[in-house]
């Protein structure tokens, strides 16, 4: 029996903020995808503001910086031993600690979420669809981040 191929995360800095280590990325993203991070590979990018605020204006339509952007890969076949990609993750780190640092909440424990929630979102969770998709991906938010000692981001 074959055995199971750990999510890879691809890192790139394109600033020099804050940022966590690449592999408590992996362990949070691995956690909130569980099996379907298995042999899969998430590329994220940490940025400044400048960066984020045009990619979210081309890409969303918002004229401002944001904390994440998720952008789901294509369908792919798996195959081999060679990991496929899930999607990648731009993450704004000035915004990741501004939002900390408005809602007191210890600077890891917030990019811990921001790594759950955009990696839900490239395995297809999406609480934009409604309430019931809402609370769904909330739910598994909550949960992932609790085996980490982290507590509910939505209080």
């Amino acid at each position: 029996m074959r055995e199971a191929q750990a999510l890879k995360i691809d890192l790139a800095r394109a600033t020099r903020a804050w940022a966590p280590t690449r592999s408590r990325m992996a362990s949070w993203a691995a956690a909130a995808l569980g099996r379907r991070g298995e042999g899969r590979e998430i590329a994220v990018r940490v940025v400044a503001a400048s960066e984020s605020r045009a990619l979210n204006k081309r890409w969303r339509g918002k004229d401002k910086p944001t904390n994440v952007l998720s952008f789901p890969a294509p369908k792919q076949r798996m195959s081999g031993d060679v990991s496929q990609p899930l999607g990648d993750l731009v993450i704004c780190a000035q915004v990741v600690r501004k939002e900390a640092e408005e809602h007191g909440k210890p600077i890891e424990a917030h990019w811990a979420h921001m790594i759950v929630h955009g990696s839900l979102h490239l395995a297809g969770y999406d609480h934009e669809l409604g309430r019931r998709e809402r609370l769904r991906m909330e739910r598994r938010e909550i949960s992932v981040l609790k085996r980490f000692g982290i507590g509910n981001p939505y209080l």
